[in-house]
């Protein structure tokens, strides 16, 4: 009887801290989800209930046709925005991986001179903003003839992604032990095959991060693109949506209905990546 109440007592203190934990991860889901449902709420208002006064929060007529209508819009263009955002974020993206997977690489394996500094220099060059640069980034585009472009953008954020996609995947790739490609050198493959059946597989988790991250930073951008394109058929989605609501017109629902389309690829994006996004997150930062 005692050895069954001395049991007794932990797992019951263990399963408290259970529902304790729960409950907080619960909490602080609903506080960090709550945005995102009141502009659920509004989208699925009608004009004349947003401007009653005092407001509600619950419509009384549900308009699910909000997010039917804000597709078939010209002013703002939300189906040309959202395929010229993919098209932006993506590129951007496969640039940033294509410049900084070799870099990453050389960095881990080789110890060469100034290769501190040159670490540094790529961390230094994180911190800068674009906004504190875009005088400079418009001026560079006006020279290259690259205003009102997707390319421009795709530079421009694929540039400012770089220094991240190097860092995180200089540090899996150190993470990899040398061994493995040594033998795979000594089983006929060259560096480029070991690369490519041994080591980025491994990386693999690394990849995918710096993928997500450059991604989602390239989606969310909105200062260059707001002063480097100026065509309706440029427009990113995120500097179409405030179109909603200008001097001229009033449309949150529109607007709201707009945002939680933008927020779509970004979780779909992360329920596909979610396995390796975490794995990459913890990974990596072990050896340097």
């Amino acid at each position: 009887m005692t050895t069954t109440a001395a049991h007794a007592g932990p797992r019951a203190g263990r399963t408290a801290r259970t529902v304790l934990l729960t409950g907080a991860g619960w909490l602080v889901a609903l506080v960090f989800l709550s945005p995102y449902l009141q502009m659920l709420l509004t989208a699925l208002k009608p004009t004349p209930e947003l401007m009653k006064s005092p407001p509600t929060y619950l419509p009384s007529h549900w308009q699910w046709s909000n997010f039917a209508d804000v597709w078939s819009l010209d002013d703002p263009p939300v189906t040309g925005s959202l395929g010229f955002s993919l098209y932006v974020a993506g590129m951007s993206t496969l640039l940033a991986l294509l410049v900084g997977l070799p870099a990453a690489y050389y960095t881990a394996r080789h110890r060469f001179r100034g290769r501190g500094a040159f670490l540094l220099l790529v961390l230094v060059t994180q911190m800068f903003a674009p906004t504190a640069l875009l005088v400079g980034i418009y001026r560079e585009m006006v020279s290259l003839d690259l205003t009102d472009t997707g390319e421009a953008l795709i530079l421009v954020n694929a540039a400012f992604n770089l220094p991240f996609c190097v860092w995180i995947l200089n540090a899996y790739f150190a993470s990899v032990p040398k061994e493995l490609e040594e033998a795979a050198y000594l089983d006929g493959a060259g560096r480029l095959g070991a690369l490519a059946r041994i080591t980025l597989p491994l990386a693999m988790p690394g990849v995918v991060t710096a993928a997500v991250y450059t991604f989602i930073a390239a989606w969310n951008e909105y200062v260059v693109a707001l002063t480097i394109t100026s065509s309706k058929d440029r427009t990113t989605l995120t500097k179409a949506i405030p179109g909603f609501v200008t001097a001229y017109q009033e449309q949150w629902q529109y607007l709201f209905a707009a945002s939680l389309i933008a927020v779509v690829p970004v979780v779909v994006l992360f329920i596909f990546v979610e396995r390796h996004l975490v794995s990459g997150l913890t990974a990596g930062g072990v050896k340097g």
